[in-house]
């Protein structure tokens, strides 16, 4: 078993992320083999707030260029929308 606060890498303020603030969700960018059992107890421990739902999304790394007509790619990664009880609150600075 991994270290829990491995599982979540920060939070993303977005655009999306702020309207999901007022139905008491949040948005965190996540380890991509975390599960969503190792998420929440991340964001229990990490925040001291109860988690009620956890919602995964897997995304995709995007092509890059290179200096010359190769291809990179950037990493794959994961996004977790979590939902916490009523009166929790997760302060963003």
């Amino acid at each position: 078993m991994k270290n829990a606060l491995s599982a979540i890498k920060g939070i993303q303020i977005t655009e999306k992320g702020t309207r999901l603030g007022a139905q008491n969700k949040y948005l965190f960018k996540a380890d991509a083999s975390a599960n969503k059992m190792e998420i929440k107890r991340a964001v229990e421990d990490f925040f001291k707030v109860k988690v009620l739902k956890v919602h995964t999304m897997n995304y995709e790394g995007k092509l890059r260029r290179e200096r010359s007509f190769r291809y990179g790619r950037k990493p794959d990664w994961k996004r977790a929308i979590v939902t916490l009880r009523a009166g929790d609150k997760i302060e963003l600075e």
